[in-house]
């Protein structure tokens, strides 16, 4: 049967999968996994082959960007294909491109969904999920855009949270720290002076949701400058208007200004 099954691969760890997903993998013919989309900080791939029985080919950017998954898409004219991906396989890639090709050339297509980083990081804030509004990501600097800010600037008029994901290459093995994003933020609001990003603006940091030793802090830029967050991959929230219970998740969990609760409507 021709079918191709993207399949999640949860947060940290090679057992962030789903027990569907690795049934589908392990019933599969040919199982594929690209590893640069997202940090799976404690993946490893010798140990994820051993779980499933089966040899999965790691492919690049290249093979899926530039060569349009052509070496996945062959597969599937041979038998069951899995393609295996950080996170949950569509909130934050861009791997849309392979399942309409897919379907274009007459191959089923499914999703085993896994966990997001985006509600891992909503859910380890304890602030409320449809109090947020667009999320955007933070370039590195030689990709320097005002999009960020603008987009902050935007739901805080609204009243809206804003998760900031942060640039990084795998690859490379480069990752944009919070200490960046927030440097980099206010260097934009030297220039707007709109008072969006300022050092008495409070924040809240994550790094590493999913994993069994997450951070979360939140505090004043100025403070946040200067705090150590670790490892990656990390992420930033700007707030917006503040439910009381909001509040109290952050001054509990984050160990936000106790002065925050006055922001509270």
């Amino acid at each position: 049967m021709k079918e191709l099954v993207f399949v999640g691969l949860g947060l940290h760890d090679e057992k962030g999968i789903s027990l569907q997903g690795l049934e589908e993998t392990k019933t599969a013919d040919y199982a594929f996994i690209e590893l640069y989309t997202s940090i799976l900080p404690h993946f490893s791939t010798k140990r994820f082959e051993a779980m499933v029985n089966k040899q999965v080919r790691v492919v690049s950017r290249r093979e899926l960007e530039e060569e349009n998954g052509a070496i996945i898409l062959n597969a599937t004219e041979k038998g069951k294909t899995v393609f295996l991906i950080p996170g949950d396989p569509f909130i934050a890639t861009t791997h849309v491109a392979l399942r309409i090709e897919a379907e274009k050339r007459g191959v089923k297509s499914r999703i085993v969904h896994g966990a997001s980083v985006i509600s891992a990081i909503i859910g380890l804030s304890g602030l409320h999920n449809y109090k947020f509004g667009k999320t955007v990501t933070i370039p590195f600097p030689e990709n320097s855009s005002e999009t960020p800010y603008n987009v902050v600037a935007q739901n805080k008029k609204l009243g809206l949270h804003t998760l900031c994901l942060l640039d990084l290459k795998v690859d490379e093995n480069r990752f944009l720290s919070i200490n960046e994003a927030l440097t980099l933020l206010l260097e934009i609001e030297q220039k707007r002076k709109e008072g969006i990003v300022t050092p008495g603006t409070v924040v809240v940091g994550v790094a590493r949701a999913g994993s069994n030793a997450p951070t979360l802090k939140a505090g004043f830029v100025k403070e946040l400058l200067k705090h150590d967050f670790g490892d990656p991959p990390q992420s930033l929230i700007f707030l917006g208007d503040l439910h009381f219970m909001e509040t109290e998740a952050l001054t509990a969990l984050a160990e936000a200004p106790e002065n925050l609760r006055k922001l509270a409507k």
